[in-house]
C-alpha cells in the first residue's frame, strides 16, 4: 500500500500530538511539520527527527493531506490554500471563525472532491461510541466541560475552546431544529468568556443544559442523557458509561427502582482513532465521520451563544 504523505500546520501543544501519531501509523509518511516560531521548528526537528518548514506553503507540491492545529484565526487562510492545491484537510475545531468562512471552505473542499474533517474528538471517545446505540428519544441532555486554566486556546472564549464539544454531541444526537437559546458567561482570567453556561430547545422538546469552565479547580468531562426507558451518564475522561433503568414491579406489588449498570467500553486514544478515521476517508473518497457541514453547524451554535453572552456577560 503506497503511503500517503502527510505534513502538519501548528507545532503547538495539541500539534505536537498529531506529530506523534502520525509517526506511529503505518501507511503514512510524515514530510514536514511547519511552525512560524523558529525555536519551536527547531525543538521539533530535534525531539522527532523530522522536517520542518517556517510557512505552511512550503508543504505545497511535497503532500497528500494535512493536519491543521493552529489557532482558530488561522484556519480558513490556511484550509484555502491546500484546498486550492487538492490536498485533503483534518482542521482542528472550530472549523473557522465565521460562518462565511466556513462555507466557502465547504464549497472550496466539495467543488475540488476534498475530504474536509472537523476535530469534534468526542465522537470518536469509547464512552460515546459505546453509548450511541443505546441513546434513543432523549428528553434532556446535561454537559459538564470543566478544567483548570492552562493558558491554551485563549485567542478564543470558552465557547469556542471547550463547549464546542459538547454542542457537537447534542447536534449529532438531535436532527431536530433548535427553536430557542439562551447563555451567560463570565470572563476571569481572559478577555472573553472563561465559564459559560447554555440552554437549547429543540422543535421535538428536547432541552439541553450546557457549562464549560476553563478555570475550575478539576477536569469534568461528562454528558448525562435522560430518556423516557433510562438514563446514561457518559465520563468521557474515564470512557466509562452507565445507565440506569427502570424495572417494573407491579405485578407482585413491589414498588419500581432503578437498575444501574456499565455498558462494556472499548477505551481508545481519541486523537489517534480521529487521524485513522481522516487518513481512511482519504484512501477511500468517502465523507468523513465529521464532516465540514457538522462544523459549520456547531460554529452556528456557538457563535449564537457567543452573541448572546456578550450581550450580558458579568
Amino acid at each position: 500500500m503506497e503511503k500517503i504523505r502527510v505534513g502538519v500546520v501548528g507545532a503547538g501543544y495539541f500539534g505536537q500530538f498529531h506529530i506523534e501519531k502520525y509517526l506511529k501509523m503505518d501507511g503514512v509518511a510524515l514530510v514536514g511539520v511547519v511552525d512560524i516560531d523558529p525555536s519551536r521548528c527547531k525543538e521539533i526537528a530535534r525531539r522527532y527527527a523530522v522536517q520542518t518548514f517556517p510557512h505552511h506553503s512550503d508543504l505545497f507540491g511535497k503532500v497528500q493531506s494535512v493536519s491543521i492545529a493552529t489557532p482558530t484565526s488561522f484556519h480558513y487562510a490556511i484550509a484555502k490554500d491546500f484546498f486550492l492545491r487538492g490536498v485533503d484537510v483534518l482542521l482542528e475545531k472550530p472549523i473557522a471563525s465565521t460562518l462565511e468562512e466556513a462555507d466557502e471552505l465547504i464549497a472550496l473542499s466539495e467543488a475540488r472532491n476534498l475530504i474536509l474533517q472537523i476535530g469534534h474528538l468526542e465522537r470518536f471517545n469509547g464512552a460515546f461510541l459505546a453509548a450511541e446505540r443505546r441513546i434513543q428519544n432523549p428528553v434532556f441532555i446535561e454537559s459538564q466541560r470543566l478544567t483548570p486554566f492552562s493558558g491554551r486556546g485563549t485567542e478564543v472564549n470558552v465557547v469556542l475552546d471547550l463547549m464546542v464539544h459538547d454542542i457537537d454531541i447534542v447536534l449529532y444526537l438531535l436532527p431536530s431544529k433548535m427553536k430557542n437559546l439562551d447563555a451567560i458567561g463570565l470572563s476571569v482570567l481572559t478577555p472573553s468568556a472563561d465559564v459559560a453556561y447554555a440552554h437549547l430547545e429543540f422543535e421535538n422538546g428536547c432541552r439541553a443544559h450546557l457549562i464549560a469552565s476553563r478555570i475550575s479547580q478539576e477536569r469534568v468531562r461528562q454528558t448525562r442523557i435522560f430518556q423516557p426507558d433510562a438514563a446514561l451518564t457518559l465520563d468521557y475522561l474515564s470512557q466509562v458509561v452507565r445507565v440506569s433503568k427502570k424495572t417494573d414491579r407491579f405485578e407482585t406489588g413491589e414498588r419500581p427502582e432503578m437498575v444501574l449498570e456499565e455498558i462494556p467500553v472499548r477505551r481508545v486514544d481519541l486523537l489517534e482513532e480521529e487521524i485513522r478515521s481522516f487518513l481512511q476517508s482519504v484512501r477511500d473518497r468517502k465523507k468523513p465521520k465529521v464532516s465540514g457541514e457538522e462544523g459549520r453547524k456547531v460554529l452556528e451554535v456557538a457563535l449564537a451563544i457567543t452573541r448572546k453572552i456578550e450581550k450580558g456577560t458579568v
